[in-house]
């Protein structure tokens, strides 16, 4: 009997009960804020496309957003960044402006026409959310840690309706080449918790059919990796791009409202001109469509476009759902060049520049599964590890950590991306002194 009661297991129920409250408590607040949000953007949706002219107040729209966080939102300002920030170096608990602030900002941007996504919006209030419940349990720093890991995890589980992937999102998407597995039992109750939550409330995500997978062979094997170091190249691209686009406004234009009156004023004047209405808002029918037949190649650079010049002027919403629409309209053109289906290769762009964008291979391959169905599975974990080798040590997250490097060359663990560049130069220095020492 004594035995029985010195054995680790006892000590595991109380941690498990513990967070499978707390966890509950969390998604239950996240799937509700992002069922609100998912209802709001399909308002928002259906109005700017019955009034098209809506566009034209785009930069008005812009400048409002800018003027509401430059005024109350400083704090709050760095969104996914700050949450991932929290949990590496815990400080204070995340003020609760973050969820109206972001969720009217992005809601305001999508009616309005700026090409944004949503799971920025999700997460933030995710992690915002959940945080509150610090003072409630009195949770000590550890905890709190886990606890906006619950949070990531439940608000991107609710808003695509992936609750396995949003449960490894939260896991993986902190630091590359490092999961905690501490935090892997409160994440995927708080996916599921947050999923369930969100549907109850009467939403419905949007269905993509892959009708037809191909049999694994050397020939898609090589196919597949030739199509994930694409998707990996435009995810370090996109990533890339939106930076500079971000730092450059904010360089050259000093008054925060006015980065998103200018952007909105280019993006509204080159929609009317070019007539390019598609690659505004989600994009969601423009994804659907790619599942069906070859798009055109310049429909992902369209998008590219639109989404860096709208997340680099300061409009509110997230990256991922614009980084679905490129990959599966670059994974839909590139089917009759790869001799692959047209479904299933616009599926594994979907998830793949994702992958590589965000450094999330795990998650993304899991996401194909649970949205595309189990056949998938071999040829999305080809392509999203790929995309994620080929993306290197960069992506949309500044606050990522890294873990362990990709490959061989040596990169210090803990080293924020936004880090990467100034370290790497500054071990230019020794390098060339070094060389030129060894020349006769």
């Amino acid at each position: 009997m004594r035995h029985l009661r010195s054995l680790e297991q006892w000590e595991l129920l109380p941690y498990m009960g513990k967070w499978l409250i707390i966890a509950s408590c969390a998604a239950t607040l996240a799937g509700t804020a992002s069922a609100f949000f998912l209802l709001a953007l399909e308002w928002a949706t259906a109005t700017r496309e019955a009034s098209p002219w809506l566009i034209g107040l785009l930069p008005l729209a812009g400048f409002v957003v800018g003027w509401a966080y430059h005024r109350m939102g400083k704090p709050v300002e760095a969104g996914n960044n700050l949450i991932i920030d929290e949990i590496h170096d815990p400080r204070k608990v995340i003020p609760r402006r973050m969820v109206p602030l972001v969720f009217i900002g992005t809601v305001v941007s999508h009616l309005f026409g700026a090409s944004v996504g949503r799971e920025g919006t999700a997460v933030q209030m995710g992690g915002a959310l959940a945080d509150q419940l610090t003072h409630v349990f009195r949770l000590r720093h550890e905890d709190r840690r886990v606890l906006l890991m619950v949070g990531m995890s439940a608000g991107f589980a609710a808003v695509f309706g992936t609750p396995l992937a949003g449960a490894l999102f939260g896991l993986e998407v902190l630091a590359i080449g490092r999961l905690r597995y501490d935090a892997l039992f409160p994440c995927v109750i708080a996916g599921i918790v947050a999923d369930r939550v969100c549907l109850a409330w009467g939403v419905h995500h949007t269905v993509y059919v892959v009708d037809t997978v191909t049999a694994m062979t050397w020939q898609t094997a090589l196919s597949v990796i030739v199509a994930g170091i694409i998707f990996g190249l435009v995810g370090l691209l996109f990533a890339t791009a939106a930076h500079h686009v971000g730092a450059w406004m904010k360089r050259w234009i000093a008054y925060p409202p006015f980065r998103p009156l200018i952007g909105g004023a280019v993006i509204a004047l080159s929609v009317a001109v070019f007539h390019t209405y598609r690659y505004i808002g989600l994009g969601i029918p423009t994804i659907v469509e790619a599942f069906q037949h070859p798009l055109a190649p310049w429909d992902f650079a369209g998008k590219f476009v639109y989404t860096v010049a709208s997340l680099g002027s300061g409009f509110k919403g997230g990256e991922v759902t614009p980084l679905f629409f490129i990959g599966a309209t670059l994974g839909s053109a590139l089917a009759p060049l790869l001799h692959l289906p047209v479904g299933m290769i616009a599926g594994l762009g979907f998830v793949a520049v994702f992958a590589g964008a965000a450094n999330v291979p795990l998650a993304c391959t899991v996401m194909a599964i649970e949205l595309f169905g189990p056949a998938i599975a071999p040829f999305a974990a080809i392509a999203c590890v790929a995309s994620y080798l080929l993306s290197g040590h960069a992506g949309i997250y500044h606050a990522q950590r890294l873990g362990r490097a990709k490959h061989v060359r040596h990169l210090p663990e803990d080293l924020r991306l936004a880090e990467v560049k100034a370290y790497r130069k500054s071990l230019r220095p020794a390098n060339e002194s070094t060389s030129q020492s060894r020349e006769p």
